[in-house]
């Protein structure tokens, strides 16, 4: 299920933190004397941060993009970020009798939801050698709802006068330590607590007699992760790379599941298992020029093992297809999955113009996760662009802001069904055409080295 949240991770927090490394590291505290080479000073980070942590239109579930550029920074320091997103996506449901019905518009209406989410970092340098940071993060999400239209294809006029959506939302706790054996190079590693809820209701002809009215109800749990990753400075330039691995979380969920609200008890009850994705982020950045800095973000999220398939969903499609081919296929399918994994690429560069103000812009490209995509996120990747500015009011406080304009992947819709082994399923199986769709993201965040 994409989330037509906007997601980039490569998206503000990036900008926001290329933008304030800029300026401080440019030597006017006086801690790296060389740094004048390039003439960066201690602003620029803020701005490549707020870019680079919203990854708000990215694929499948991926919202913050996990960043972990607040731990990189020098001595203590602590961040808030704030992030809003508008997403329009719509799209035309396929001219066919069991999708729409007879003399109405198939168009969709306006899918898209405005969502906004939060990132909190807190980092102390406890010694020369050992630091210790808390990192408050809304990694995945969804929010895609259908209006009601009088086509039926994705809402219920008839019953509950309710459109199909889905709601999902996280957030974890990061519990990282970092220790140096020597200069400019560090590891670190720790646990990950996150929690995760989540809500999908199906409505219309798009989902046949058997699920209109569909709905599961996820509640929310929290499970133990892990991370770590090694990471190397070179301040007289203002060089830093990281590699961060975040690992998969396993939950076992008791899915509400119902049909417009009379509980579904199809088979006996069983718990469902998901696992959030694990993930690679390299963090790159470096002096190019005077006052000038260059960063990339480059980011992995295995969603292809990713899959949700609750107990009576599983029951019910599994006689549905046994039915529908004769005895030819006896399984189930998934709720929601995707066919590929996530890569998303963000280049981007900086400027400092004055000792306060610094500017920054980057690029980024998302692969999408399969083509064709769920109702519930119809989006094949996307291309974005950003701009961001960073305030300094004194060399130990920063204000930034970033906009992100995404241009979303065309992308055709299928109903779970579409990758399954049966002859002739996948014209069955396509259900609307998604195209011309954008997003726009916005981000704020304030940065205090202590």
């Amino acid at each position: 299920m994409e989330k037509f949240v906007c997601k980039e991770s490569v998206g503000f927090s990036g900008l926001f933190s290329k933008t304030r490394e800029v300026t401080r590291n440019n030597g006017l505290n006086g801690s790296f004397p060389k740094i004048y080479r390039f003439g960066l000073a201690p602003i620029m980070c803020g701005i490549i941060g707020v870019l680079i942590s919203d990854h708000t239109q990215a694929s499948a579930l991926d919202q913050s993009g996990q960043s972990i550029l607040p731990f990189l920074e020098n001595g203590h320091y602590f961040e808030a970020n704030a992030f809003a997103v508008d997403a329009s996506v719509s799209g035309v449901v396929h001219d066919r009798p069991n999708l729409v019905r007879a003399n109405q518009s198939r168009d969709t209406g306006d899918i898209g939801q405005n969502v906004q989410f939060y990132t909190a970092a807190l980092k102390l340098q406890l010694t020369d050698q050992f630091s210790f940071g808390l990192l408050y993060d809304q990694p995945f999400a969804a929010k895609t709802a259908y209006p009601l239209r009088p086509n039926n294809s994705y809402s219920d006029n008839d019953f509950s006068q309710e459109g199909t959506s889905v709601n999902v939302e996280s957030q974890d706790l990061s519990f990282i330590f970092g220790y140096s054996p020597f200069k400019n190079f560090q590891i670190y590693g720790g646990p990950v607590y996150q929690e995760v809820k989540g809500k999908a209701s199906f409505r219309g002809m798009a989902y046949t007699e058997a699920f209109n009215g569909y709905e599961a109800n996820f509640k929310e749990k929290g499970e133990l992760g892990w991370l770590a990753g090694v990471s190397y400075q070179i301040p007289e330039i203002a060089l830093k790379a990281a590699v961060t691995y975040r690992s998969k979380i396993k939950y076992k969920f008791q899915v509400d599941e119902s049909i417009f609200g009379e509980p579904l008890l199809y088979v006996e009850a069983a718990k469902t298992t998901i696992e959030t994705p694990q993930s690679v982020n390299i963090d790159f950045q470096t002096g190019v020029a005077e006052k000038t800095i260059a960063y990339m973000n480059l980011r992995w999220v295995n969603w292809k093992d990713f899959n949700i398939r609750p107990t009576q969903y599983n029951a019910l499609t599994a006689d549905y297809l046994d039915e529908l081919t004769g005895g030819a296929y006896k399984e189930g399918i998934d709720l929601d999955s995707y066919q590929k994994d996530q890569y998303n690429v963000t280049l981007g560069i900086g400027h400092q113009f004055t000792e306060k103000w610094s500017f920054a812009t980057d690029v980024g490209w998302d692969s999408g996760t399969g083509n064709p995509a769920s109702t519930l996120g119809p989006m094949k990747g996307s291309w974005s662009m950003g701009l961001g500015a960073q305030f300094n009011p004194a060399q130990n406080y920063f204000i930034a802001a970033g906009v992100k304009y995404y241009w979303l992947g065309d992308a055709k819709s299928e109903d779970g069904a579409y990758y399954l082994p049966i002859d002739g399923i996948k014209e069955m199986a396509e259900q609307a055409e998604f195209k011309n769709n954008h997003a726009i993201a916005y981000g704020l965040k304030i940065g205090y080295h202590f």
